[in-house]
């Protein structure tokens, strides 16, 4: 199987209707042959330098990827930057496909990053398709924002925060995983109980629901940071490429956190 055949396999699985326009998309190949035949096919969230050497070492054909490898959303190049030319020589140096998986899973009915993620963290209840990366999750039985952020905790998020509330019982999931748009409204809707989210404006969203706590309402938003909120669809990308493709060997490879703790 070539590289594009496989991700056009993929790209398969999540056009529900056939009605969505992928002329503008950003899942394109960003390193190396799409024709190059594969055999090993790893999948990981982001292509950071050390994570491209770990899958070289592993013998990797293919690098499948959910967020950009050159710092912009559509993967432009930046010009007489050093960091950018020293991260060329060593894809270069690889000939690894890198492929990049991100508006198909997002568009699928029942988002796949969110699915994911959902299943990663073990939730029971009722998904509600609602905008772009943007859905929500009715739980069956309530989660307190510090046991919610337990579980991102036990799978990879050491840098989980909250605000506002932190210990009242909750149903209402708002999942605004990465950095969708959206999410002040979804922090604003009294049917949103805690707001899921990678990344956030702390002076506006943090300082919003931290006042809602404080003058009495069932608040709270949790910033998980954006590879830990969105691992999970990777994750479940794998999994369902070593049950549907058996000829091929996969692995999945969790390229961390961007920040230190001191």
């Amino acid at each position: 199987m070539k590289a594009k055949e496989l991700m056009e396999l993929l790209f398969h699985w999540c056009d529900d209707n056939g009605e969505k326009d992928y002329s503008n998309t950003c899942d394109t190949v960003k390193n190396g042959d799409p024709d190059r035949e594969i055999r090993k096919v790893a999948v990981t969230m982001t292509a950071t330098a050390d994570l491209i050497r770990k899958a070289q070492e592993w013998g990797a054909d293919l690098l499948i990827v959910h967020e950009p490898t050159f710092y912009s959303h559509m993967d432009q190049h930046l010009e007489n930057d050093p960091v950018t030319k020293a991260k060329e020589e060593l894809l270069a140096k690889t000939g690894m496909v890198i492929w990049r998986y991100h508006d198909h899973p997002h568009n699928k009915k029942m988002d796949m990053i969110g699915e994911g993620t959902v299943k990663m963290l073990g939730f029971q209840g009722t998904w509600i398709n609602r905008l772009w990366a943007v859905n929500r999750f009715i739980l069956d039985e309530p989660l307190t924002p510090r046991e919610i952020m337990e579980r991102f905790r036990r799978n990879g998020g050491e840098h989980v925060r909250i605000c506002g509330t932190v210990d009242e019982p909750c149903k209402n999931i708002s999942l605004c995983l990465g950095t969708p748009r959206g999410v002040f409204e979804e922090l604003q809707d009294p049917e949103v109980d805690v707001v899921l989210v990678g990344e956030s404006c702390e002076w506006a969203l943090g300082e919003y629901a931290r006042d809602a706590a404080a003058l009495g309402f069932k608040k709270a938003l949790m910033i998980i940071g954006h590879n830990p909120s969105e691992k999970g669809g990777m994750i479940l990308l794998s999994e369902m490429l070593s049950n549907e493709i058996p000829s091929l060997e996969i692995k999945y490879f969790d390229c961390g956190e961007v920040y230190h703790t001191l």
